[in-house]
Order: structure tokens, then sequence, then C-alpha cells
């Protein structure tokens, strides 16, 4: 079988077509039955099972349940830039270990790290960020941007 992933000149995963269509089929129904797969994309069930544990294997893609952090619990979300002196590899190590945040993003820009926080409510948010993540040794500052309503949030990264 030809190569699910294979590294361009960059390291990066070049990923042929078919291995692109299989991944939209997985973002518009992660449980979508591989003999439906096969069907939409020419290859049999088997073929796309192969595939599909390959591009897992590879971490090319996960398949995950995605929830809506307000019908389990979560009623408050934000966005936090935050600036860091010296390295950031610590603080960016130690935000990404913190169950509340979501992502860490290393950012060139105004902020030198973007992280996305998810809270039970505003008193979670306020601790999360005033007794954990501003005094994280290296933490210079941090700005909070507090999401009012999300209006789109998709996960088809890749295949359009």
């Amino acid at each position: 079988m030809r190569a699910v992933a294979t590294p361009d000149k960059n390291g990066t995963p070049s990923l042929d077509s078919v291995s692109l269509a299989i991944i939209e089929q997985l973002q518009e129904d992660g449980r979508r039955p591989y003999a439906t797969i096969g069907k939409a994309v020419g290859l049999s069930e088997a073929a796309v099972r192969q595939r599909v544990q390959k591009l897992l294997d590879q971490g090319v893609m996960q398949i995950v349940a995605v929830t809506d952090p307000l019908t389990v619990g979560f009623r408050r979300q934000a966005m936090v830039g935050i600036d860091v002196d010296g390295d950031l590899d610590p603080v960016a190590d130690a935000l990404t270990a913190m169950d509340e945040v979501e992502y860490v993003v290393v950012t060139a820009g105004s902020f030198d790290l973007l992280i996305e926080v998810v809270c039970e409510d505003d008193d979670h948010l306020l601790e999360t960020i005033n007794k954990r993540i501003r005094t994280l040794p290296g933490v210079r500052s941090t700005e909070s941007f507090v999401y009012l309503k999300l209006r789109k949030q998709t996960y088809t990264w890749g295949t359009r």
C-alpha cells in the first residue's frame, strides 16, 4: 500500500488526495463506517481501516468527541495573551499541564503566548488567571479576552 503521509523536504507530512478525502469524511462524522467511507473514496473497507490507522499512528489526525463546554458545566471561556520574561518553554509547559487550558500557542506579535481557558464560572476563571497563571515564574503580564458568544468553531483544517 502506498504511504499515507510522506514527509516533504521540510519534514511536513504530504497527504495524497485519497487520504485527504478520508480525513474529510471523518471530519463530517467521526463515527462514519469504514465501508461508507470506502464507497465515497473508492477503496475497500479494509484499505480505509489501514489508512485511518496509519493517519492516527503518524499523528496526522485524531478522532475525538468534541463537547460544547456550556452543556457540560463550563460557563466561562477566555483567550489569554501572556507576556513572558526569558525562555518561553517552561511557561508553555506549565500551562500545557493545566486542566483548564485547552491550547497553548507560541506567537509573534503583541503576546509571547496565547492560551484558551475553559472554566466553570467567573470565580474559577479569576482563580485560574490570578492564582495559577500570573504566579508562574517568567510570566510578566496577562491580558484576558472573555468570550461573550461563540459564533463559529470548526475542525476542517487541511482538507478544503
